[in-house]
């Protein structure tokens, strides 16, 4: 299982990133020793959060995520994580499903094992 997720960050900044572990990666990101942008940009929350069974659909999302959209775009698919397909259609036949609902907390508290 594999995971993309959406973090906002200090100064408003949106970082898109992968993951096997969300919880794992997320205290990395949180304790600076996660992405280099995290490092200088902490995160604030966790915005949006997909998961897929192949690591390469999880990659091509991120890459979709990162270089395609807007932050326009990215803003709307946080408010509607159903409108990844309409948002990026050459992505609308992989199996992406929302996670809905996790935050930072969740996994720093240990209420969510994804």
């Amino acid at each position: 299982m594999y995971y993309v997720y959406v973090l906002r960050c200090r100064g408003n900044a949106l970082y898109t990133g992968i993951t096997p572990d969300v919880c794992r990666r997320m205290r990395a990101h949180l304790s600076g020793t996660g992405a280099k942008y995290t490092r200088s940009h902490p995160p604030e929350e966790l915005e949006a959060l997909w998961q897929t069974e192949e690591k390469i659909d999880a990659a091509r999302l991120e890459y979709a995520v990162k270089k395609r959209l807007s932050r326009a775009q990215k803003l709307e698919l946080i408010t509607d994580p159903s409108r990844l397909g309409k948002l990026l259609p050459a992505l609308a036949d992989l199996r992406f499903t929302p996670v809905p609902g996790v935050t930072l907390a969740d996994c720093l508290e240990g209420r969510f094992h994804g």
